[in-house]
């Protein structure tokens, strides 16, 4: 069973962005927020989250030790550490890409039957690379996640999409430029020079969406 097709509108809808600052170890660090509800209740979005075998039906495959002060490498993208793990509440980990550290914290809270998951990725980023990208460079890779996670979700035992498979490429795209367009205004919301703002989006836009040679 394949996992059905989606309405972009229906998912960048969903999702709830906002842009803050923070403090660590005396670094300033820019912190993107991003908030979804689900339709499952705590334990099972913890466990898409969490588990070894689920991770790979909605985000890439995973290998690493799974218990607080293990680390965690997701194929061709970031690894870290788990710094925090509080079934089914709180997950806190490091994310490292490169040779840059950054962290996330996931929050999961009850709701009327749903799940509300609240995502905080905070991270240094030198001035030049936020004129250049804005938040769009990270902030379209995380509701690209919560997407797919909303997908399993619905069809746990279903395959995952194939993202750039002629039946799934039009819609990503379009999710991929609403999600670039939100992000410019919670840009522009955090001060950000509207013009600057919008031109990073264009930029995010065109990366994201070339297609490979």
């Amino acid at each position: 069973m394949s996992t059905p097709p989606f309405i972009p509108a229906d998912h960048l809808g969903a999702v709830n962005r906002a842009l803050t600052t923070t403090t660590r170890g005396g670094e300033e660090l820019r912190v993107l927020v991003v908030e979804r509800s689900y339709d499952a209740d705590p334990d099972e979005v913890w466990d898409a989250l969490t588990t070894k075998e689920r991770i790979p039906r909605w985000l890439m495959p995973v290998t690493g030790d799974f218990e607080v002060g293990g680390r965690y490498q997701l194929e061709g993208n970031a690894g870290g550490e788990i710094l925090a793990c509080d079934r089914p509440k709180l997950l806190s980990i490091t994310w490292d890409y490169g040779d840059m550290k950054s962290w996330v914290d996931a929050t999961l809270t009850a709701a009327g039957g749903r799940t509300l998951l609240r995502l905080e990725h905070s991270a240094p980023v030198p001035p030049e690379q936020w004129k250049e990208f804005g938040p769009s460079a990270v902030g379209i890779g995380w509701e690209q996640m919560l997407l797919g996670l909303a997908l399993h979700l619905s069809a746990p035992e279903a395959e995952k999409m194939d993202p750039m498979s002629p039946e799934a490429l039009p819609a990503m795209i379009e999710h991929t430029q609403g999600s670039a367009a939100a992000w410019v205004e919670a840009d522009i919301a955090f001060g950000t020079d509207p013009d600057q703002a919008r031109a990073a989006g264009e930029r995010c836009v065109a990366a994201y969406t070339a297609m490979p040679e």
